[in-house]
Order: C-alpha cells, then sequence, then structure tokens
C-alpha cells in the first residue's frame, strides 16, 4: 500500500478589489441639486414651442466648440446628455432637460457666426432672444468660454445683448486643463477684471469636463439659482 500523499494547503490569491465606477457629482448634499438625474424633456425650435412658465432654468450659451456640450455633460454626470453640432452655429434648437422635475437645464444654441447664413443669425437672435429677454422661469445664465481664448469679441457680443435683460450670468472658463497652474491663475485674474467691465456683477471661474475640476463650485452656483428663483406657479 503506498504511502497518502500529504495533503498540500490551498494558497488562495487575495482577489483584487473592483474598481469602483466614479459616481457623478452629489449635488443633493445640503439641499443642492441631484444634477445626474437630467433627462432629455423637449426641444424648441420656435418661440411658440416654449412649454408654460414652471420649475427655474439654468441656461447655457456658449461659442461653438467652446466646450458647451462637454460641461453640461460632465455636470451631470454623463456622457451624452447634451449633443455637440457636427457643424458649428447650423444646430437651431433650444434643448430643455429636466431635474427631478424641479428645475431644467437649457442648452442653448451655439453662436459662432463664421459661414453661417443671415436667415440662421436672425433666427438666433429671435428664438435666444425671445428665451433670454421674456422667460419668467429663467433663473441664470451659464456663459462656456475657452479657457485660452477668452471673451473673445463674440464672447462680448453675447454678454452686451444679455446686458439689457439683466440676467444673472456665471462665466465657465473651459479647457483650463490644457494651462500650467501659473497660466490658470494669470487668467483667472484677468478675465475676472475684463468680464467686471463687459458685465457687472457676472461671476467667473475654471472649468475642466476632462479633469472633472470645477464641477462642485458649478453646481453649487447653479443650486443657489434655483433656489432663488422659486416657480412661479
Amino acid at each position: 500500500m503506498s504511502p497518502a500523499k500529504p495533503v498540500r494547503a490551498r494558497i488562495e490569491k487575495p482577489r483584487e478589489k473592483k474598481r469602483e465606477a466614479k459616481k457623478p457629482p452629489d449635488f443633493n448634499a445640503g439641499g443642492g441639486l441631484r444634477l445626474a438625474s437630467a433627462v432629455f424633456a423637449y426641444s424648441a425650435h420656435d418661440p411658440r414651442d416654449f412649454r408654460g412658465p414652471g420649475a427655474p432654468e439654468i441656461a447655457f450659451a456658449g461659442r461653438s466648440n467652446a466646450g458647451k456640450s462637454s460641461a453640461i455633460n460632465a455636470l451631470a454626470g454623463r456622457k451624452r446628455l447634451a449633443f455637440a453640432s457636427k457643424t458649428p452655429g447650423r444646430t437651431q434648437l433650444i434643448n430643455f432637460f429636466t431635474i427631478a422635475e424641479t428645475a431644467f437645464l437649457v442648452d442653448l444654441p451655439g453662436y459662432g457666426y463664421a459661414g453661417v447664413p443671415m436667415e440662421v443669425r436672425d433666427h438666433w437672435d429671435q428664438l435666444v432672444g425671445n428665451y433670454v429677454g421674456t422667460r419668467p422661469s429663467l433663473a441664470g445664465v451659464i456663459v462656456v468660454m475657452d479657457a485660452r481664448h477668452p471673451l473673445t469679441p463674440l464672447d462680448k457680443r453675447l454678454l452686451h445683448w444679455l446686458l439689457p435683460s439683466g440676467r444673472k450670468v456665471h462665466v465657465l472658463l473651459t479647457k483650463a486643463d490644457k494651462l500650467s497652474k501659473q497660466a490658470q491663475q494669470r487668467t483667472l485674474s484677468a478675465a475676472r477684471r475684463e468680464l467686471m467691465e463687459v458685465y457687472p456683477g457676472a461671476t467667473l471661474q475654471l472649468f475642466s469636463s476632462t479633469k472633472r475640476e470645477g464641477l462642485s463650485e458649478a453646481g453649487a452656483k447653479i443650486s443657489a439659482w434655483v433656489a432663488d428663483n422659486k416657480s412661479p406657479g
């Protein structure tokens, strides 16, 4: 009878911890909005398409290719909530996204008039002008600018165009990760001084959709505007 084989102790390899998926920013803390709950509600091609005013609305405006759609997606923790047009300046729809029926994110058509027909510009002025000038539930406008080229003539044109409405304005200097830390601070200081001359009372911050920087600050601003602008009923 052959001797019994020695029993080898089973060595269990330590299990690798699963990488947790990055969760979208939660602005529900402290009474803020949970922007990750944003879903598409409807589009408007004409002022007659606007639904009756209700929950507070936060509009996003920006020059074509400044990163407006990416900013909305980053704030909502989504990849394709808002879409960028393949033909800058051609998409002439206002898109509304509802946040748990307590507020709306509103994606305005990008501005950037190079090569855009006059009738498209006129439509933009009529559609967006009517919305910004008369919408009672509009709580504020987030203006998106490329941090590498802030306050271009087109950006200033938009701000001058918004000024008579007296809307609250907060500027996101997007693509800030393309700048060094020193350049970021220089840009922030210079843009803040210039912004005060163009649109007194407006606020401004650095923002990066890629690096997910500035999300909390922007989310807090949006939440504060919504809280200050109760539904007109």
